[in-house]
């Protein structure tokens, strides 16, 4: 997914979806619904280090989430990570465990440009947001496949300098 955006809009729609994550972040815990099983968001995960130069190895990994998310045996997380430019120099899918845990390390690209990245890692192929208040991570019978419901699409900020 590439964009193109002034620096200064690209800063601001950066800002604006991390206070978004931030004011989710109390709500994502998991408090079972009547009849059913409660809402389980993914873990949160970090980079390490946060700021990388081309050609720097830099890890994302997540812990076990604190209820039961489902994911399954074969489930995989997909990272991707967006330069200043608007660009997606990293787009990889990796395995995760059933409870969303998962540690993937790539190399920053030479082409990435310096400046403020952002790295996403999400669920690959299922639907991760349980903003609806039921688990839609169950295995869908037939052709019937589930649907990500809206929410925000958690990132992390990544400095790449020279």
């Amino acid at each position: 997914m590439a964009f193109s955006l002034k620096y200064r809009d690209r800063r601001f729609a950066t800002a604006a979806l991390m206070g978004a994550l931030l004011l989710l972040a109390p709500i994502s815990g998991c408090s079972a619904p009547a009849g059913g099983e409660p809402p389980c968001f993914p873990p949160a995960y970090s980079l390490t280090p946060t700021e990388a130069t081309p050609g720097e190895k830099v890890t994302v990994a997540a812990p076990d989430a604190d209820c039961n998310p489902r994911y399954g045996m074969n489930a995989r997380i997909q990272v991707s990570v967006t330069d200043a430019s608007g660009a997606e120099v990293v787009k990889a899918t990796t395995a995760m465990n059933d409870a969303g845990g998962f540690s993937y390390t790539f190399v920053v690209p030479l082409r990435a440009v310096a400046g403020d990245a952002v790295v996403t890692a999400v669920p690959y192929n299922i639907d991760w947001c349980d903003d609806t208040g039921r688990n839609n991570r169950v295995a869908a019978s037939g052709d019937v496949l589930p649907e990500r419901v809206s929410c925000v699409i958690p990132m992390q900020p990544l400095a790449i300098t020279r």
